[in-house]
């Protein structure tokens, strides 16, 4: 059977769906309109409910999405049902702030390695995490089967340490170096440059 094919926005608002339904249970609300849950999200009401046909059948007309079960529903196609291991390539002063987070595990990933070219040991103890030589990338990869990586390196080296990752298996890649990566058709980049972010918000500042 051909795989569903999903539109790559399609996926990014499905999580945003998911954090107004974790929002909506920790306030103990059980059912939510689909119009209070796009209002929300920050989409309409109608591109809601198109995104969640992808998926099958929800909600009661007049009640609405139970709330437990649509979070339940949205994990398991994002693929979050259990922890999802992750590496980080490139351990400098944005790498190491994003290794502090503690965020990842509640949403469902589990940063499993951090790899650098100066691997300090003693910066292992500050992280929390151990920080490897790059020289171990593509052994480490291979035997825990990591298929997705976060790049903090310097953009000079990215196209290089991305080669290795998909060589050595990595699939999906959150690239943070402040180029645009040449990776096969089978592979996921999504790109995060925060000087574009903060130059399109200087714009509509003017």
């Amino acid at each position: 059977m051909q795989k569903l094919v999903i539109p790559r926005k399609t996926v990014y608002r499905l999580s945003l769906y998911y954090r107004a339904l974790q929002r909506l249970r920790t306030n103990n609300i059980e059912t939510v309109s689909s119009a209070a849950l796009a209002t929300a999200a920050g989409v309409k009401p109608t591109q809601l409910r198109k995104d969640l046909t992808y998926f099958g059948n929800f909600g009661t007309r007049g009640l609405g999405y139970n709330v437990e079960a649509l979070s339940r529903r949205l994990t398991e196609a994002l693929g979050t049902t259990q922890l999802q291991p992750v590496i980080l390539v490139g351990a400098g002063n944005l790498g190491s702030a994003l290794l502090r987070y503690p965020g990842f595990a509640k949403e469902g990933f589990e940063v499993v390695a951090a790899f650098d070219a100066k691997p300090l040991r003693s910066r292992e103890k500050e992280l929390g995490i151990k920080v490897l030589p790059m020289t171990k990338l593509a052994q480490f990869v291979t035997e825990q089967r990591i298929k997705m990586a976060i790049l903090t390196v310097p953009g000079n080296v990215a196209q290089e340490v991305t080669n290795e990752l998909i060589a050595s298996g990595v699939l999906a890649i959150l690239n943070f170096a402040p180029i645009i990566l040449q990776v096969p058709d089978n592979v996921v980049v999504n790109n995060v440059d925060l000087a574009i972010e903060l130059e399109n918000l200087s714009y509509f500042i003017q």
